[in-house]
């Protein structure tokens, strides 16, 4: 699998090319989660738990995913998978234009999570 961002001076591989389109389905996250290095790109994070479900992002003090990282979240649970950030006052979350929010994703649906810039991500997908 591709390791992004590149850097200048790079080759791109046959095996790299073809595994651009691919995501690594990690294992399925039974417990509230917070989002950490690894889990960008091309990886899908599978939500799994018959009760609501908490997906945190965390502030760029905790860990500071480069502006326009894409983490992408698959709810294969029967509860609710909320999207928050750890510290709702110094991250933002925006689903809804500027009003920050805290979109759900139901069963069998999936968000992805875009950061736009310091401490800020927008939640786009499927999401209530």
């Amino acid at each position: 699998m591709a390791t992004f961002p590149a850097l200048t001076g790079d080759v791109l591989t046959a095996a790299i090319f073809n595994g651009l389109p691919a995501f690594t389905v990690q294992t399925a996250k039974t417990a509230d989660y917070t989002a950490a290095s690894g889990d960008e790109y091309q990886q899908l994070i599978p939500m799994n738990k018959a009760t609501a479900v908490a997906f945190k992002i965390p502030t760029d003090a905790t860990y500071a995913f480069p502006v326009g990282t894409v983490i992408t979240v698959l709810n294969i649970g029967a509860g609710a998978v909320t999207i928050s950030a750890t510290t709702s006052a110094t991250t933002t979350i925006l689903s809804a234009g500027t009003v920050a929010a805290q979109p759900t994703v139901a069963q069998y649906k999936s968000a992805a999570c875009i950061k736009t810039a310091a401490n800020a991500w927008y939640i786009v997908g499927a999401i209530g």
